[in-house]
């Protein structure tokens, strides 16, 4: 059956809306039709080949929608299932599912190396990008790729659950570790930035600072939680610091993964501060300390992967706080779009202007 879907035919060429077969679900896997999937920097990151994946492919890794089929062996959904995507899902068997640091699986991508489907037109074989190729009508994906979608959350919102959402919670809750009282700041207000920094006002932070490169974003950012706004300049590190009693912020969480940025996160931290980097940078962003300033300030500097977190643990506590009303993933959105928009919304990000774009299908 053909379905129409935005296919990647090499790393830095321009996405195509065309046709593409796809296969019946077999053994131990889901046939899903999408209800919505947000347009991520990460599917920029894999078209750009800052992530290096197989292609051609279809992009596309936060969505959600309904299952329409499954294969023999499935048990956990079944046909009329709404569904939330998982494209990080954990093996369970490797050492990091052994001790329970499932965001690292070795093999959750493993997926994205086989063959999905097929051009409809000339019969290309395509690979799933990050694995459940949710820019497309319908996506065939293994069970572990699906989530039940949580009660009194609309379809449309809970594709964000699947990484913007999820990842900058868990930037704040589960990797930074913001207690109530601390101060934050974020950098970048994207999708991820700002389910950061309505996250941080969930932790009970007392001072959360926003930045961004843009003027426009102040009002998106003030109505996520951010206390404070400043446009990104040479000085946004001092600002910080004047901001907080001259000694900097507890928790800085970095959502842009360029060299500038986690320096200026890591410097706006006070002595002993937490820097937590969730934006994805390219191996030419070079990010330098010398050593007696890593002793002299104490501070800690680390990673952080799809928001350190358990989506099947996680998903249900952020539908309590959005049943609750103290999360908002529609506020997220800067643009509803259709799959046919996917291509300038592209091109609007690489730009560096865009934000949540969210196709509804």
């Amino acid at each position: 059956m053909a379905v129409r879907a935005a296919v990647l035919p090499a790393v830095d060429a321009p996405l195509e809306i065309t046709g593409i077969d796809l296969p019946e679900p077999g053994p131990g896997r889901v046939r899903v039709r999408l209800a919505a999937a947000g347009v991520c920097h990460s599917d920029l990151s894999l078209s750009n080949g800052t992530m290096r994946l197989p292609v051609p492919a279809v992009l596309g890794h936060e969505g959600s929608g309904t299952v329409v089929a499954v294969g023999e062996g499935v048990g956990r959904v079944a046909p009329g299932d709404p569904v939330v995507l998982n494209w990080a899902p954990s093996c369970g068997a490797c050492p990091a599912c052994a001790r329970g640091e499932v965001w690292l699986c070795a093999n959750a991508l493993a997926g994205a190396a086989e063959v999905h489907a097929r051009r409809a037109d000339d019969g290309t074989d395509l690979y799933p990008g990050l694995n459940v190729a949710a820019f497309a009508e319908e996506t065939v994906v293994p069970a572990s790729c699906v989530l039940p979608a949580p009660d009194g959350v609309p379809l449309t919102d809970a594709a964000l659950l699947g990484c913007a959402v999820l990842t900058g919670y868990g930037a704040v809750h589960h990797s930074a570790r913001v207690r109530s009282g601390e101060t934050v700041a974020v950098f970048g207000v994207g999708g991820v930035g700002l389910a950061a920094l309505q996250s941080a006002r969930i932790a009970g932070a007392s001072t959360i600072v926003a930045v961004d490169v843009s003027p426009a974003k102040e009002e998106l950012a003030r109505s996520a939680g951010a206390t404070d706004y400043l446009v990104a300049s040479e000085t946004t590190a001092r600002e910080i610091r004047a901001l907080t009693g001259k000694e900097g912020v507890d928790v800085a969480v970095e959502c842009v993964g360029r060299a500038t940025s986690i320096r200026t996160a890591w410097e706006s931290t006070r002595r002993g501060g937490r820097t937590t980097v969730v934006g994805i940078g390219g191996k030419d962003q070079q990010v330098t300390f010398n050593a007696l300033e890593i002793f002299h300030w104490g501070r800690t500097l680390s990673g952080c992967v799809y928001g350190n977190s358990d989506p099947a643990r996680d998903l249900p506590v952020l539908a309590e706080h959005i049943r609750a009303g103290r999360l908002d993933p529609g506020a997220l959105v800067t643009e509803r779009i259709t799959l046919d928009d996917i291509p300038a919304a592209f091109d609007t990000m690489t730009a560096g202007k865009g934000g949540r774009a969210l196709i509804v299908y």
